[in-house]
């Protein structure tokens, strides 16, 4: 949940400048980007990519979560305290799943994981590709657009955990 607030805070950094250094009209053409504003598309974009890759890399559990102590970290502290699990349990598997072309199992691994792998995928060619050309390749969204995509993340969320604590 955290490289998704990550990557919008990302995304509305450099939406702010575009809004405010250009009238955003269709007719005019795209407006190069400054040096920053690639460097932190760039950046973005890398390590969704990175994150999918590895995402592709792992053997999603049979369990639904705990893929990522492959990586050799440990398992949730939430899990091991309460034996209930956290709203990014199985996130990681979920990745791992969709990486494989398997979005039933990603689904149900974690519903929002899933939906957060899905906006990666989008956005990581999206980010690297307008840091290579110098500028926007695909339109950038409204406000209403993305705040609607956050709400939509954080209520999936939250109604998987709900549904997963209740089960």
């Amino acid at each position: 949940m955290n490289l998704a607030l990550l990557v919008f805070s990302v995304f509305g950094i450099v939406r702010a400048r575009l809004k405010s250094n250009s009238a955003m009209s269709d007719i005019s053409p795209p407006r190069r980007l400054r040096w920053y504003e690639r460097i932190l598309l760039g950046t973005g974009g890398l390590i969704l990519a990175v994150l999918l890759a590895t995402a592709a890399w792992l053997t999603p559990s049979v369990r639904g979560m705990g893929t990522h102590q492959q990586l050799g970290l440990p398992p949730c502290t939430l899990v091991q305290l309460t034996g209930m699990r956290c709203p990014s349990c199985g996130m990681t598997t979920s990745w791992s799943y969709l990486m494989k072309g398997n979005v039933l199992s990603s689904v149900q691994a974690n519903s929002a994981g899933c939906l957060m792998g899905l906006i990666a995928l989008v956005i990581s060619p999206w980010f690297l590709s307008s840091a290579v050309a110098g500028r926007m390749t695909v339109r950038v969204p409204s406000d209403a657009v993305l705040i609607t995509i956050t709400c939509l993340v954080v209520a999936v969320t939250l109604l998987d955990w709900l549904y997963r604590i209740n089960v």
